[in-house]
């Protein structure tokens, strides 16, 4: 069968490919700011002492971790309004991308506060520091250092899988592109367009976290 490659769809829908690319980041970086927040808080949590503080986290995370993500946005999209709670596709996918990279964000802070010696504790506590400043200027800073590659190629998955948002209509790059592939019946040609510009959205962002870590997470040299 033959099949003539035709790009003109693609250059005439680049301004809408554009906006989808930005709307795609946008989902991205909302999702991992609520991802981070529910991974420091889930850590503080699991780390209690309080049993009613640790297995809500314990329970959140091998749900999150354990079930596919079409399901999770499913349920929030189809299955809370049932209860009387009804969000918007680009809500509920940035609460999805949120939950499910929290559970993720748990663990990976989780073990980066487990390799603190405890020895620093001890001392902060010795020097008078609330158990606040111990954990936000002993514990938490080290241990983002620790587990910052981690963490980062963590929320560039969570970029990635924000694609499968498109299935609940939430306005980003693949749902843009699945749009115009029905209109014009060129699916190479858009898809093809679509990894590229994935794979631009990931440079992008590998890019801009390593200027952060330099930034904020370098060691001071003399």
């Amino acid at each position: 069968m033959d099949y003539t490659l035709d790009f003109s769809v693609v250059a005439d829908a680049l301004p809408e490919l554009l906006q989808g690319c930005l709307a795609t980041i946008g989902l991205a970086l909302a999702g991992m700011t609520l991802a981070l927040v529910i991974g420091i808080g889930g850590v503080v949590m699991r780390g209690s002492n309080r049993r009613w503080l640790r297995l809500p986290v314990i329970v959140f995370v091998e749900v999150i971790r354990n079930t596919p993500f079409l399901v999770q946005i499913f349920f929030l999209f189809f299955a809370l309004p049932n209860i009387g709670l009804t969000l918007n596709p680009t809500v509920t996918a940035i609460i999805a991308l949120g939950l499910n990279g929290g559970a993720y964000a748990i663990e990976i802070i989780r073990g980066g506060v487990q390799s603190i010696d405890k020895g620093q504790i001890e001392a902060g506590l010795a020097l008078g520091l609330h158990k606040s400043q111990v954990f936000r200027m002993i514990v938490l800073k080290p241990a983002l250092r620790a587990i910052y590659p981690s963490l980062t190629g963590q929320f560039i998955m969570l970029t990635l899988t924000s694609s499968i948002c498109s299935a609940i209509a939430a306005y980003e790059l693949t749902s843009v592109a699945q749009r115009i592939e029905s209109d014009s019946f060129r699916s190479f040609e858009v898809y093809f367009t679509i990894t590229l510009m994935y794979l631009g959205i990931s440079w992008l962002m590998m890019t801009g976290f390593s200027v952060f870590s330099r930034r904020y997470f370098h060691y001071p040299t003399r």
